[in-house]
This record gives C-alpha cells, sequence and structure tokens, in this order.
C-alpha cells in the first residue's frame, strides 16, 4: 500500500545531537568495475551515468565507457578521499561489493577512515526487469562478499535502480538496520512488512552529482554549489522548529573530476562555518531514529 501522508503537517522533531539544526549525510556511490559489460556476461555495454549522456547499448566492448568508469576507481576516488579526510567529516559508500573486490586498496582506505560501507548490490544493474530468483541470488551474493571484504554484515542497503521486490527479498534477512531505497522524505520513516518493523533512511536523486551526467542537469560547478547551499538553507531554516537530514550523492567518476571538485570543496567549507550541524554516516542517523523514534502502532 502506498503511503502519501507520511509525517504531514507535522513531522517529529528529529532531537539530533547536541541540539543540530540539520543533519547532513554524504554518500559516495562505489560502482566502478560492477557496470554492465560484455566480458561479465552482460548483453551490451554500460548505458548509464557517464560523460557519454545518452549512450546506446554497445553489444561488445565499449573501451571508452570502460575507461570512463575507471577514472572514478583510479583517480577520482582518491581526490574524494584526500577531500574528506582534510575536512575530517564522515562519509557513507554504498559500495557494489564486485566494485570492492576490484580496489582493496580503497575498500583499506576507507575502513582506515572509518566510513561506513552500505551495499549497493553484487553487479551496478537495473533490476526493475531482472527476475526475482537472480535479485535474491544476486543479493545473497552481496551479502556474503561484502562480509568477506568488510568483515562483517551490512548494516546499510541501497540497491539503487531497485525492483518490486527489493525490499522484500532485504527482508528476507535480519541484519540491516535500514534500507535507502526510497526518496520519499527529509526524515527517516517505518515501514511493517510482516508484522516486521523496518527503517527506511530516504535517499536523494536531486541533491546529487549524477545531474551532471544527465540532460538538462548541472553543467557547472557553480550550480552543482548553488543547488546544495539552497537545499542547506532551506532545511537549516525549517531546522529551527523541525529538524531534517540532507543527503548529497556522490559518484568517483563525476564529482572525482578536477572541474568539479571545487564546488564540493566549497560546499563542506561553508557548512563547517554553520552552527549546529551534525554531518553524519547514514548508518549513525538510523541508529539514533532506532533510539529516539522507535516504531508505533501501522496506520493501514
Amino acid at each position: 500500500m502506498r503511503d502519501f501522508i507520511g509525517y504531514g503537517a507535522q513531522p517529529p522533531h528529529a532531537a539530533w545531537p547536541n541540539s543540530a539544526k540539520i543533519a547532513v549525510q554524504f554518500v559516495i556511490n562505489y560502482e566502478e568495475g560492477a557496470e554492465r559489460n560484455v566480458i561479465e556476461g552482460d548483453p551490451h555495454a554500460e548505458v548509464f551515468l557517464s560523460e557519454i549522456i545518452g549512450a546506446p547499448p554497445v553489444p561488445d566492448r565499449h573501451m571508452s565507457m570502460e575507461s570512463l568508469y575507471e577514472y572514478g576507481s583510479r583517480a577520482g576516488f582518491w581526490r574524494l578521499h584526500r577531500l574528506f579526510e582534510t575536512y575530517q567529516l564522515p562519509v557513507t559508500v554504498f559500495g557494489v561489493t564486485l566494485a570492492l573486490a576490484r580496489n582493496q586498496p580503497a575498500v583499506e582506505a576507507m575502513l582506515k577512515a572509518n566510513w561506513e560501507i552500505a551495499c549497493h548490490g553484487y553487479r551496478w544493474l537495473d533490476y526493475q526487469a531482472i527476475p526475482e530468483a537472480i535479485e535474491r541470488e544476486h543479493m545473497q551474493q552481496a551479502i556474503e562478499l561484502h562480509e568477506h571484504l568488510i568483515g562483517e554484515k551490512p548494516l546499510g542497503w541501497y540497491t539503487g535502480r531497485d525492483s518490486p521486490n527489493t525490499r522484500r527479498l532485504l527482508l528476507e534477512h535480519d541484519h540491516f538496520v535500514y534500507d535507502s531505497d526510497s526518496y520519499a522524505d527529509d526524515l527517516p520513516y517505518w515501514v511493517d512488512h510482516q508484522a516486521r518493523h523496518h527503517l527506511v533512511v530516504p535517499y536523494t536523486l536531486d541533491v546529487n552529482d549524477m545531474r551532471f551526467n544527465a540532460a538538462q542537469g548541472f553543467n557547472s560547478g557553480d550550480q552543482f554549489f548553488s543547488y546544495l547551499k539552497d537545499t542547506f538553507t532551506t532545511l537549516y531554516a525549517e531546522g529551527e522548529t523541525h529538524p531534517k537530514m540532507m543527503s548529497v550523492g556522490l559518484h568517483p567518476r563525476i564529482i572525482g573530476k578536477p572541474g568539479r571538485l571545487q564546488s564540493l570543496q566549497r560546499f563542506l567549507e561553508f557548512i563547517s562555518e554553520q552552527d549546529a550541524v551534525w554531518v553524519a554516516r547514514r548508518v549513525d542517523i538510523a541508529k539514533h531514529w532506532h533510539t529516539f523514534h522507535p516504531p508505533g502502532p501501522s496506520r493501514h
């Protein structure tokens, strides 16, 4: 059943730590090496989220596409890592496990920085039309490989291009604290499934560098910074009475380009100058919600 009401006119007071007016959460989507490729048995090369906007589904290796993704793991990731380490700000990584497995130095850097690594699936695929049995198999492979690479099962999950089956399949596992396959709110919220309460920590597709690689999206760092700042300013003002959360979506192969990174750095500098801001990992926000806003009776 769809919920068109949500929290309505009176959302709960988030009660963020230290009376913060806003919780800001940075996500680095690590997908490079898990995208579609015929050498992985896929019918065509990747077509999504690259500098080749509107790329056709080439039924062969697409060497330019491969190199655009490789830029993210070879160069863009390390540029982002240096930036967030300089500002000492926490990060959540949405890590596609096959991609993580192909860059162990990056995984070690994430762990050393105490970044959260949430699971972003086994492959970077669109699961809308993938059979349920294959999605279930991929989810199990993702969890097992994540545990092998990271040393523990993931607490968070985000497929991104999910299917009508995704959350139901996820809830076949009992170790997840939250998932982020929703864009429906500015606060975490609970859903009910078979007498079980499950927390959703919504994500974003607008406060997201992916719009650099979309038609009529951001065409310069100035536009991205302006959108980040305007989003923050609105939510920060609302936080005087009803604090919210702000998610920022990032990709090493996109924001990691030199001509775009400055916009992100300007925003990090901007929020570092503001009072009452809680920059947190996604799992920290989820655990806070579990503690201070436990699930109540279902409306349905």
